[in-house]
């Protein structure tokens, strides 16, 4: 039986999402496979390498840098997220990634890209992360504030546009049973993408992309209400906030990102506390 964990992005409430895998990975939890679009694929890999804490450790040592998170990184090189200092100086020298175990791992890995050009999701598995962060950075980037990143002849944006929670990629690639971490809490409905005049005036020269944003809220929701029909069905778990987390996608308050990963080890916890059957039939806990 193969497993899956399937993990949703939102910027800086991937912290959530952060402490719900160390948590699993306190408890020694299983998957045979891990999907993440954005933040999630972020939080994914450091779950693949077995790095406990990283992800909440770099956001709370580095939040308060303005190459981190600031506007000065717009003039630097077009996106409030440093993408040179998150991607280069972090991942290889300030709190390195360790892409050995990362590769060594037993586990499929797949991000998930936006293709600029065709406004169509594009997966790439972990032969495409060795010792290169690019595949991330382009999940990363988020329309109207950050640039497209090329890549292997491709243009690609933030992968949570097209493809936010991407559990039909997981269950195409095998998986019967999957937990899906979402950063959003079970009662959200997604409202169409604000700034609709700027992201049109940005992305003239791609149709296909404005497109996909124009109709990423009917996208998202409607994948939420499979995923929550998968779940009443068997085949999936959901973890998720029980209520709105008090933060926003660029959030920079240490306390609040603190108690939303906290929340997430503790919901993680119930789960599997809560589901510890459903979790050993299906080889995910010992």
């Amino acid at each position: 039986m193969k497993t899956g964990l399937v993990l949703e992005g939102g910027g800086m409430r991937g912290v959530y999402t952060s402490g719900v895998l160390d948590a699993m990975m306190d408890a020694g939890l299983r998957a045979d496979y891990v999907i993440g679009v954005s933040a999630g694929a972020n939080n994914g890999v450091s779950f693949v390498s077995g790095q406990r804490g990283r992800s909440i450790r770099i956001n709370l040592n580095y939040i308060g840098d303005s190459r981190y998170l600031s506007v000065k990184n717009l003039v630097r090189e077009r996106s409030l997220f440093g993408m040179k200092f998150v991607f280069e100086d972090i991942a290889n020298r300030l709190d390195p990634f360790d892409y050995e175990a990362f590769l060594a791992s037993p586990m499929e890995f797949v991000a998930g890209v936006t293709d600029v050009k065709t406004g169509r999701p594009v997966y790439f598995n972990k032969s495409y992360i060795n010792h290169d962060s690019t595949v991330l950075r382009a999940s990363s980037s988020i329309p109207l504030f950050s640039p497209a990143v090329r890549f292997l002849g491709g243009v690609y944006l933030d992968g949570g546009t097209t493809d936010p929670i991407p559990f039909e990629k997981a269950m195409e690639d095998g998986c019967e049973h999957f937990i899906a971490v979402l950063t959003r809490d079970r009662g959200y409905e997604k409202k169409p993408e604000p700034l609709r005049g700027a992201y049109r005036r940005m992305l003239a020269s791609t149709p296909a992309m404005i497109d996909a944003l124009d109709r990423r809220s009917e996208v998202y929701n409607a994948q939420r209400r499979r995923l929550f029909e998968l779940e009443a069905a068997g085949v999936a778990l959901v973890v998720a906030p029980s209520t709105p987390l008090a933060l926003d996608r660029f959030e920079k308050d240490k306390g609040k990102l603190r108690a939303a990963y906290e929340e997430g080890v503790l919901d993680a916890r119930r789960l599997m506390q809560g589901r510890r059957e459903t979790l050993r039939d299906w080889g995910m806990l010992a």
